[in-house]
């Protein structure tokens, strides 16, 4: 019975097209029929075409990806789907941006498993890593920019011409919060925010 070659490629629906995945799979080659691709956000991972590779897969065959971040989106998913396919499937990984991930050579000897499952272990917390890093910087970024003054969210409604009158009547206590807003076309919690100059 001849072993089958796989691929798998996978980008978010905002992200760039697959041509990049799709060529690197072909020159590998792996057959056109046998290539899955999954379109998602990176919110999810329901990956409907994965999972039926996942149920195709036999022991002896191979799976190619471009990049290890193809199999999952954090470390633990990383090395949990590298655990399945390797350990419980029995099925080979080759990862062909990093030529080190391929137990199609490596997984025959217990070093060669050791230094893929090592190499594979630190990549995985590497990219975990950087995303957290991302993460961090953005969360900077927004800071200093509200520091800077830059507003988020929806712009803020222009204050009518008549709102400083209106909040002199009820801080005097003429006037409710409630009336006041209504006289303004607002919210009531939009002209107690304002009374109060947030």
């Amino acid at each position: 019975m001849t072993n089958n070659i796989y691929g798998y490629i996978r980008v978010s629906t905002k992200e760039q097209n697959e041509d990049r995945q799709r060529i690197a799979l072909a020159n590998f080659p792996v057959p056109k029929d046998n290539i899955f691709m999954d379109k998602l956000s990176g919110k999810d991972f329901n990956r409907p075409q994965y999972r039926k590779l996942m149920r195709k897969l036999r022991p002896g065959d191979s799976m190619v990806i471009k990049s290890i971040d193809r199999l999952g989106r954090n470390y633990e998913e990383i090395l949990n789907q590298w655990r399945i396919i390797t350990k419980d499937k029995h099925a080979d990984i080759v990862v062909l941006d990093m030529p080190l991930l391929d137990t199609r050579h490596t997984g025959k000897d217990l070093t060669g498993t050791f230094v893929a499952d090592l190499v594979l272990q630190i990549l995985s917390y590497v990219a975990q890593t950087e995303r957290e890093n991302i993460k961090q910087r953005q969360k900077e970024g927004i800071a200093a920019a509200k520091l800077r003054g830059v507003r988020f969210g929806r712009p803020r409604k222009p204050v009518p011409v008549n709102f400083d009158s209106l909040r002199a009547a009820w801080n005097k206590g003429d006037i409710s919060s409630r009336q006041a807003a209504t006289q303004l076309g607002i919210a009531q919690d939009t002209f107690l925010r304002w009374a109060h100059g947030k």
